[in-house]
């Protein structure tokens, strides 16, 4: 079964912005969110997604991932979501070659900058970028799942 071993920082600085080699227009919404189950639907420019989330731990994720039609996905979000539509752009970030996330929030979530390191192990080491903050793995607010239902907008 597919893991995802994910952990998230806040920013502290727009240094991060100088390593930037591409960036990607989200839009996501929740069609189920009920702990530790998720399922998403998301649409980027290139492609569309319907996404299938169980939580282990705090970093730690069963998923699955579909490609589906930009009809299916348009109609998904606008009519079987749940709690507000994500939008942010993620910048795919190469920092001593590590591949970084940086999600920085749009709409409900404006304001908000989280960045994304994706491991292979749980106890894999990664050299911290001086630009990150505080980790917020553990801090359920921080899950997209959870924006979706109380926006960063209205903490």
């Amino acid at each position: 079964m597919p893991k995802e071993v994910e952990n998230k920082f806040l920013i502290i600085s727009d240094e991060w912005r100088d390593f930037i080699i591409k960036s990607i227009p989200i839009k996501q919404a929740y069609i189920y969110t009920g702990p530790p189950l998720a399922v998403r639907v998301r649409i980027e420019p290139e492609k569309c997604t319907l996404n299938l989330k169980k939580s282990i731990v705090a970093t730690t994720r069963e998923e699955y991932e579909y490609q589906i039609p930009f009809e299916d996905a348009k109609e998904l979000l606008e009519n079987f979501s749940t709690g507000y539509v994500i939008e942010k752009i993620r910048h795919i970030v190469l920092y001593e070659g590590q591949r970084w996330e940086i999600d920085e929030f749009l709409g409900e979530n404006l304001g908000l900058i989280v960045a994304e390191i994706e491991l292979q192990r749980e106890d894999e080491q990664f050299q911290r970028p001086h630009w990150l903050g505080k980790e917020v793995s553990h801090d359920t607010r921080y899950l997209n799942t959870s924006l979706a239902l109380y926006p960063f907008s209205k903490w």
